[in-house]
């Protein structure tokens, strides 16, 4: 298979291995909780105390459905708005074979994007009504999509590091306490891993290939890591919603734990690659982690308010996209009403 000719990237197979026992305990495990008597906070309580699944028929706290509401519509527009970086250059791939697992690539996100929207209809919402507020400005979206992929070494950057990122942040979902996505989650860490790997490799070419090659993945590396980084959120000191969805164990870890997780694993695939992290700080300490360099957060907070380089574009595009395809919802309803006239 292409890409097998690689060297194997340090800490990769211990992730998925986490995937794999998520779904054993969700294959496993009973769906709601464990019968206990009492009203719906004690139920809700019960569950999520026992390792439990929440399911969109249980009763929950009206806090709890929309935190959820939040974080699964703002995983969903990631997927769907971060198919454009990479989609940028389909066209200009090097290579047939490499424009081919590209667009199977961008493809997967956008199949991961519906995964998550229809999680979240399970709370009682239309994906119509959320992709409304993502073009409005009333839902976020990561903010890592918002720089631009100047180079095809980018691609592999965005691959290694933003998938990367996204892969540890997610791998810890698959244990969700809400039983929709967290089977979600199954499927796209799985995909994920492949989207991760294919970054790796085409890094790994590059570096081993001309020295502008190696210098132009590089480059790639110094402008994609600190915004990578920034991918986990601000500071467990300044996270608005951490501490309440880890009491509900919607997240596991927190922010700061994820993004040391992170680094542990990066510091060993960079020497792996011959490639450097822009931190001259990175150093090993005492208890076996990395330190580093945090990210910018002035930035991370400019970015996600809509000033990045390339907020308004990514929304325009998207926009644009919702509009064009007008036509083809309208089409779509009009033909179920005529199905549903014709069977009654």
């Amino acid at each position: 298979m292409y890409g097998n000719d690689i060297p194997e990237q340090p800490g990769h197979a211990r992730l998925l291995d986490e995937v794999a026992a998520a779904e054993r305990d969700l294959t496993g495990r009973g769906l709601g909780g464990d019968g206990t008597e009492g009203g719906a906070d004690d139920y809700f309580g019960a569950v999520i105390a026992a390792d439990g699944k929440i399911e969109p028929r249980d009763e929950m706290p009206e806090a709890y459905r929309k935190s959820l509401i939040r974080q699964i519509a703002q995983h969903a527009h990631s997927e769907i708005i971060g198919m454009q970086p990479e989609g940028n250059w389909i066209s200009r791939a090097p290579s047939l074979k490499r424009k081919a697992i590209l667009l199977a690539k961008v493809q997967d996100e956008a199949g991961h994007g519906l995964y998550l929207y229809a999680a979240a209809e399970t709370l009682g919402v239309d994906r119509a009504d959320l992709y409304e507020m993502l073009l409005d400005g009333r839902q976020k979206y990561s903010s890592i999509f918002n720089y631009p992929t100047l180079t095809w070494a980018d691609v592999g950057a965005i691959g290694w590091l933003v998938d990367g990122a996204a892969i540890v942040n997610q791998v810890p979902l698959c244990r969700c306490s809400y039983g929709p996505y967290a089977r979600a989650m199954i499927r796209v860490c799985k995909e994920e891993s492949f989207h991760q790997r294919q970054g790796y490799e085409i890094l790994h070419v590059l570096a081993n290939g001309s020295p502008e090659q190696k210098a132009m993945a590089q480059d790639a590396i110094d402008r994609w890591w600190y915004p990578s980084l920034a991918m986990f959120g601000p500071p467990d000191t300044d996270s608005t919603h951490s501490a309440q969805s880890m009491a509900w164990k919607i997240k596991r870890f927190s922010n700061d734990e994820l993004r040391q997780k992170f680094v542990d694993m990066t510091v060993q695939q960079a020497e792996v690659l011959g490639l450097s992290l822009p931190d001259p700080d990175l150093r090993l300490g005492e208890d076996g982690h990395w330190a580093y360099t945090q990210p910018d957060y002035d930035e991370l907070f400019t970015v996600i308010k809509g000033d990045g380089p390339c907020n308004r574009q990514r929304i325009e595009h998207r926009r644009a996209a919702w509009e064009d395809g007008a036509w083809v919802r309208e089409a779509a309803t009009a033909y179920a009403k005529k199905r549903e006239g014709a069977t009654v």
